[in-house]
């Protein structure tokens, strides 16, 4: 599998370049996952070198933390039965990296934060929703079958 599309590369070499602006938070745009551990790593930004990436890097050890990490040591990680790292292919977020750093560090792990972040969406859309005018278009609630 190709840990780095070129349509994410320039989305992370984007970001990169914005960082340099006061009060720069991107949102993740890549997340790279170990399939037999909790190792997660959630990354914003790519240097010029191509390799170097930033974001919030989780070991699976209770201490997640912001920093960079090398794409092609990710990359070289060999697991049992063949197994590689891999890119999470349906990862997206609306939420900043500050936001995801923490709340995973309040929760010990990316994970536990990706689920902390999902039920909280979850709740402000049930929020937003029921602050919403009841709508003329839709239909009865009872059937007046006559």
């Amino acid at each position: 599998m190709e840990l780095l599309t070129p349509a994410l590369r320039a989305a992370l070499r984007a970001n990169a370049l914005a960082s340099a602006g006061a009060g720069h938070d991107p949102v993740p745009v890549l997340k790279l996952f170990n399939p037999m551990s909790a190792a997660t790593w959630l990354a914003t930004e790519l240097d010029a070198d191509g390799d170097t990436l930033f974001g919030l890097a989780d070991l699976g050890f209770g201490f997640p933390e912001l920093g960079s990490f090398s794409l092609s040591e990710i990359a070289a990680i060999r697991l049992r039965y063949g197994l590689r790292i891999e890119r999470d292919l349906g990862f997206t977020t609306h939420v900043p990296l500050s936001v995801w750093a923490d709340t995973a560090r309040q929760a010990g792990s990316v994970l536990w934060a990706a689920q902390l972040l999902r039920d909280e969406e979850c709740a402000r859309r049930a929020t937003d929703a029921a602050a919403l005018p009841p709508s003329d278009e839709l239909p009865p609630s009872g059937s007046e079958d006559g």
